[in-house]
């Protein structure tokens, strides 16, 4: 099977930058101008770009619109965006302005009779974001942890129409230490919608685990690549080679 790599751009005042765990004081910034890092990721031979819009998350209302319209500006490729979408109007206006797919988290956990308008609606451009600290979930940019857990949320959402679900260990994210595979392909292995595994991977032996578990776990669909890209650890090429 053919996994989709997903390069990350998370933003944070306007400039592209990588968390550690989603601690928003420890953000490296990696480039100034979004919209010519997504022309770049564009460049490599990605087939979609991930964009966050961080402040957005802990906000609960989108911040950083300037610098994703610049990044729907820049490119062709599809763009899902996530962070600070909290109802109906939120999901139509970023949808006419371009983006593909929009991503759901807090609101998916808080809201979950909001995913279900918005993919019937919207069919194929609606993605759950489940981010998980210890196996449950967190929401609010990542700073509240509720007593749901992650595989819950997943089943009580799977018949909703969403075109996937971005599961992430927040211990992991922007840790370069792999990828949380055993609990991903659990999770995947539980519901019928594509799963897209985030927070982790550091190198090429990472998306080989990840193809060898893909293999044995059809939903397992692809990937989200942060600070490897940026930091150099994974270079493109080999990455998409490899997948």
């Amino acid at each position: 099977m053919m996994l989709t790599l997903y390069p990350a751009i998370d933003l944070k005042d306007g400039a592209c930058v990588r968390l550690k765990r989603g601690e928003m004081d420890q953000a490296t910034v990696y480039a100034a101008d979004p919209g010519a890092q997504a022309a770049a990721w564009e460049a490599a031979g990605f087939a979609w770009v991930h964009v966050v819009d961080l402040n957005g998350a802990f906000a609960g209302r989108p911040v950083n619109e300037a610098a994703v319209r610049a990044i729907l500006a820049a490119v062709n490729i599809p763009v899902q965006l996530g962070g600070g979408i909290r109802d109906l109007a939120g999901i139509e206006a970023w949808l006419a302005a371009g983006v593909r797919r929009v991503i759901l988290g807090s609101a998916a956990a808080k809201n979950p009779d909001l995913v279900r308008e918005a993919a019937r609606k919207f069919p194929g451009r609606i993605v759950v974001g489940i981010d998980a600290r210890g196996g449950m979930v967190a929401t609010e940019g990542w700073a509240e942890t509720s007593k749901l857990a992650a595989g819950e949320l997943a089943l009580r959402l799977e018949d909703a129409g969403i075109a996937a679900i971005i599961y992430t260990d927040i211990a992991r994210d922007g840790m370069m230490t792999g990828l949380n595979l055993p609990e991903t392909a659990a999770l995947a292995r539980q519901v019928r919608v594509p799963v897209i595994a985030s927070g982790g991977i550091a190198g090429i032996d990472d998306i080989v685990a990840l193809r060898t578990c893909a293999a044995g776990t059809p939903n397992l669909s692809g990937a989200i690549i942060g600070r490897a890209l940026y930091d150099g650890t994974l270079r493109a090429a080999e990455a998409l080679a490899a997948c």
